[in-house]
């Protein structure tokens, strides 16, 4: 028994060694920007740059749109599925799997081809029509997280009892989902939004070909042309995947512990 649980920690520490090691020697390279000198002027300097700020305000911004719009498409979808439609669960899966299995290049490429500035819908004829585009672009890409995480959370509360009782009080649909529904997954859907900002902040493939001001092709831009900064800005990234996932944890615990709302 001690050497099944001695392996195991030998296990976890050489897991836990091939991601640390590498976020520790990238740590300690943007400390170096000063000779002889740990500091934080490589972080300094991405701070103070105009372009980093214009570029995760515009992301943090995509983020918070495709969250509220990616939970007003997938809150309904999922609740209407599993009230009415339960035969056609299997289809809906397999649709939200497909962004996982579909390059995003490929994806966006259809968009260009289906949404140039010559097609019936020309989105990318304007700066607010390609960041609408981009934002759907990002709702595609986030489904598969953001339906699961609501899915699972609406396997816990009776979404048929929930319903039948609003009606007997003579709720109308928009009050039953939002004021009955939304409530009882709101902790799926947060986990799916910290989720969809995680992957909006990182995402480079959709916003450099739509050339949009994004937080992924500055990422990109500053890595081809300066030595330090791309470390610090690989530390900040990381740490906000890391914080998502961690709420992500936070949120689950309170969703364990809250009683379903009636």
């Amino acid at each position: 028994m001690k050497a099944r649980r001695l392996g195991a920690w030998i296990a976890i520490a050489i897991g836990a060694s091939y991601f640390i090691i590498p976020l520790l020697g990238t740590l300690e390279f943007s400390l170096r920007m000063r000779r002889d000198a740990y500091s934080f002027d490589a972080y300094r300097s991405v701070f103070s740059d105009f372009q980093f700020r214009e570029t995760f305000g515009y992301s943090m911004l995509m983020a918070f749109f495709t969250i509220i719009f990616g939970m007003l498409l997938v809150v309904p979808t999922a609740y209407w599925v599993r009230l009415r439609l339960p035969q056609v669960r299997p289809v809906i899966e397999f649709i939200t799997l497909l962004p996982l299995v579909i390059p995003a290049i490929v994806i966006v490429f259809g968009y260009l081809r289906l949404y140039n500035s010559s097609s019936f819908l020309p989105l990318t004829g304007s700066t607010s029509g390609t960041n609408a585009l981009l934002m759907f672009s990002y709702m595609t890409l986030s489904l598969p997280y953001m339906y699961r995480a609501v899915d699972t959370a609406m396997r816990a509360i009776d979404v048929r009892t929930l319903t039948e009782a609003a009606e007997s009080l003579g709720a109308k649909w928009p009050t039953i989902l939002f004021r009955c529904i939304f409530p009882n997954v709101m902790s799926g859907v947060l986990s799916g939004a910290f989720i969809t900002f995680a992957i909006v902040m990182g995402e480079f493939t959709m916003a450099a070909l739509l050339n949009r001001p994004a937080f992924g092709p500055y990422l990109q831009l500053v890595g081809a042309n300066k030595a330090y900064e791309p470390s610090a800005l690989a530390v900040i990234a990381f740490a906000i995947t890391w914080v998502s996932m961690g709420l992500i944890q936070l949120v689950s615990r309170f969703q364990k512990s809250a009683p379903a709302k009636a």
